[in-house]
């Protein structure tokens, strides 16, 4: 049976001559050629109307609207798959052209959305692996890092707990200023640092920024939630320090010598841990005159950076492991070395490192935390990024300009870079008066 003028779309049946329900086959015609579907549904050859195509409108004919509806958008789907590939300049194949249409007749389930807060957290962080970061720039097209990951179901674990203890459900609708007082004052009664309160609420606006995005919410609210952040009592080590460290004897134990070496050598170019530990030998470059640089783009910013190798100590430590620096061994791991390492070159100076814990003000101990302390001894608080703090705060101190300076470490924002300019009261003084003692002696007088 022919089929209609503009309808790409001819039914007919399997078996014209059966005696019972036959199956109703879909041929769609299509650039002299022809691809043949089932339709899934079947009927009597005398309840089937061979001019129309369609089941006979009869009482005995069994779904016979149902199975007329279908067909007719079918048909309707079939002519508009066509036309939008050809629209598109896609190639018409049977191929193509029946991937099509079975997606239309098997349809992906839909899944529930997710309803709360709660929900909402859980599934995107099972799709994190997959995700791009959520930012502009350099780290655009980037997936979200695992330890992102982690730092996210930290704050889910939190979350769950909040839960528990407050009143009313973390639906989406409910994520305003009482939450936000809430979880806050829930946070700071557990004896949480005040940074660290205000990285769960960096992360629940993130999250609920993303439900915005994903359709979730409307809701808007989070976005008056303040970020309560204090400045951190980082230390840095003075290059004194640095050259006592790097002067240790650590011959015998070699894990110690090897973390050692790294951490100097970040030191000196001012590198992350992820950066520094990741150093291949096609990471330096040589100009024409032989002048030597480090150029890489840094992993966790996306920005490529520059470093003259200058340092007769950074020269030093390529030269003896040939460009190619020791592997790293954990972030954690590092750590624990380097604060033996520094222990033993007699970092001792006793620090005050002061942070609010539970909304009060104490200091370090060696035990942990308390109102009262004679604070710690220097060795006790020198992580990987130190050396990254100690270059910014020596190069500083040597008169180098802050913009300069920046450009070696990958910072952006002015501000975000004198966080790491960590000089005290009496060094900022002295640095004052050798700048001022520059410009200060008196004009020569008049010939």
């Amino acid at each position: 049976m022919p089929r209609k003028s503009l309808s790409p779309v001819i039914y007919n049946l399997r078996d014209v001559k059966a005696k019972v329900a036959t199956p109703i086959h879909c041929i769609v015609c299509f650039d002299n050629d022809r691809l043949k579907i089932s339709t899934g549904f079947k009927v009597l050859p005398t309840h089937w109307n061979y001019t129309k195509q369609r089941v006979k409108n009869v009482v005995d004919a069994i779904d016979k609207d149902k199975i007329n509806s279908f067909l007719n958008d079918l048909e309707k789907a079939a002519g508009e798959i066509i036309a939008d590939l050809k629209s598109k300049r896609i190639a018409l194949t049977k191929d193509v052209l029946k991937s099509r249409i079975e997606e239309f007749l098997n349809p992906a389930p839909v899944e529930d959305k997710p309803k709360t807060l709660l929900q909402f957290v859980r599934w995107y962080i099972e799709t994190c692996p997959t995700r791009l970061v959520r930012s502009k720039g350099n780290r655009a097209g980037r997936v979200i890092s695992p330890s992102t990951i982690r730092r996210y179901k930290t704050t889910l674990n939190g979350l769950e707990a909040f839960a528990l203890k407050y009143p009313r459900p973390l639906d989406f609708e409910n994520i305003d200023s009482h939450f936000y007082k809430a979880f806050t004052e829930w946070l700071t009664a557990r004896n949480y640092a005040t940074n660290n309160v205000s990285k769960y609420i960096e992360n629940v606006k993130g999250f609920m920024s993303a439900a915005v995005d994903e359709g979730f919410t409307t809701n808007l609210a989070f976005r008056k939630f303040s970020n309560l952040r204090e400045d951190a009592e980082n230390i840095y080590l003075t290059e004194p320090e640095l050259n006592r460290i790097y002067l240790l004897d650590l011959s015998k134990t070699p894990r110690l010598e090897k973390v050692r070496d790294l951490f100097v050598f970040a030191a000196w170019t001012g590198l992350r841990f992820s950066d520094f530990s990741a150093l291949q030998p096609e990471h330096f470059k040589s100009n024409t005159e032989g002048e030597v640089s480090l150029n890489l783009k840094q992993q966790k910013t996306g920005l490529r950076v520059t470093i003259p190798v200058e340092s007769e100590v950074v020269i030093e430590i390529l030269k003896k492991y040939n460009n190619r620096l020791p592997s790293g061994i954990s972030n954690q791991k590092t750590n624990e070395y380097l604060k033996e390492i520094c222990q033993l070159a007699e970092i001792n100076e006793r620090i005050l490192k002061h942070v609010t814990k539970g909304g009060k003000q104490v200091i370090k101990t060696t035990d942990g935390w308390s109102k009262i302390s004679s604070g710690v001894e220097k060795w006790q608080l020198i992580t990987t990024h130190t050396a990254r703090r100690s270059f910014a705060t020596n190069m500083f101190k040597r008169g180098m300009p802050t913009l300069l300076i920046m450009k070696l470490t990958g910072h952006k924002k002015e501000s975000e870079f004198l966080k790491y300019i960590k000089i005290d009261p009496e060094e900022t003084e002295s640095l004052i008066r050798s700048y001022m003692r520059q410009n200060s002696a008196l004009p020569k007088t008049a010939q």
